[in-house]
């Protein structure tokens, strides 16, 4: 038999290429249909295309999903009315199930973790409430350490995202309308602001967007279809402007949901579910401004979380209504979409790379 070296060869060389362009793409979903819990898919960093669709976790509910900073480990939520927080070891082709802690609250949103990689922070939509937890050696999760009751008499709650800057907690209260600012004291989370700049009346703070060095944030306002942006000052933050997120002709009911800069942060992107789409902002470095350059249809219904993949060329978007994922290239110059393709995904909801 007459063996072709030169086939198989170039089928190595191509094997091997691919494997090497390709990175691991995590889908949190909602399991109330087809889901069943975690997915992946590969991404070739090089096209843009996602292949290879695997359950590589049966969770339930994991809505919200995040890294551990060394990617050694994946932590979801489990948004149900008793929450859970589930930690799990990355494997090659799958997660394995470390531990499961109580939340401490109703529906868990959001779970961050912070830059050491030993505390993390979820949030409670319905309970009212952020819960801060101990990440162990082995990558479990701790029972929670402390429990940020934002729920008053006159006021519900609804906690939507925190994250950690340096030991500072940055904490987004829907219900309340306010992002709070807390500081590490003696081992113990202690309020510093109530609402760290101004916010209009029902504007709805869902996620934010902090700077590299911290100087400048960016709320996305889930009501108000809003972005509200803030410099910080010594004695805390001062407003710059609230901008909307939608196109100047469209006029139905939409509602925002989440909010990134890009590496570089020459540019501010969002999601508009209603409109269906991501916005985007030129951002001018110096004083923090916005000017929106771009409102683009997401070729699918209802975008919730959605990422720029580690190269900064493409955008994915999680379409949790039309059960797909959209593909975007980004313009390296003016930071502007261009559609691509699409995969089919049952309730998409949270990506992560």
């Amino acid at each position: 038999m007459k063996i072709n070296y030169f086939l198989i060869a170039l089928t190595i060389i191509l094997s091997f290429s691919c494997k090497n362009n390709s990175i691991p793409l995590y889908i949190g979903t909602y399991t109330d249909g087809e889901s069943e819990g975690i997915y992946s898919f590969k991404f070739n960093m090089e096209t843009g295309e996602l292949i290879n669709k695997t359950l590589v976790a049966k969770t339930e509910n994991p809505s919200f999903i995040t890294y551990a900073p060394n990617k050694d480990y994946i932590y979801a939520v489990n948004e149900n009315e008793n929450g859970s927080v589930s930690a799990f070891k990355v494997n090659s082709n799958s997660l394995t199930l470390l531990n499961k802690v109580s939340s401490k609250g109703a529906h868990p949103c959001h779970i961050s973790i912070n830059e050491t990689g030993n505390k993390a922070v979820v949030s409670n939509y319905s309970g009212g409430n952020f819960s801060i937890f101990n990440v162990k050696n082995n990558g479990e999760l701790s029972d929670a350490l402390q429990v940020l009751e934002h729920n008053t008499d006159s006021i519900v709650s609804h906690a939507h995202s925190a994250q950690f800057l340096g030991d500072d907690l940055y904490a987004a209260d829907l219900g309340k309308n306010g992002v709070y600012q807390y500081q590490l004291v003696n081992g113990t989370y202690r309020e510093v602001s109530s609402s760290i700049v101004p916010m209009h009346p029902n504007s709805g703070p869902r996620h934010f967007a902090i700077t590299k060095d911290g100087n400048f944030i960016y709320i996305i306002n889930e009501l108000s279809s809003t972005i509200t942006s803030g410099k910080k000052t010594k004695s805390g933050f001062e407003p710059i402007e609230t901008l909307s997120t939608l196109a100047h002709d469209f006029n139905g009911d939409s509602y925002c949901a989440d909010i990134h800069l890009s590496a570089d942060e020459q540019f501010l992107y969002g999601s508009n579910r209603g409109e269906n789409s991501i916005v985007v902002f030129k951002r001018e470095p110096l004083n923090g401004t916005l000017e929106k350059i771009q409102n683009t249809s997401v070729h699918g219904d209802w975008p919730r979380n959605f990422t720029l993949d580690p190269t900064g060329k493409f955008l994915l978007v999680a379409n949790q209504r039309s059960h797909n994922i959209t593909v975007f290239s980004i313009d390296q110059t003016n930071g502007t979409l261009t559609f691509l393709q699409e995969v089919k995904m049952d309730s998409p909801v949270c990506l992560l790379f």
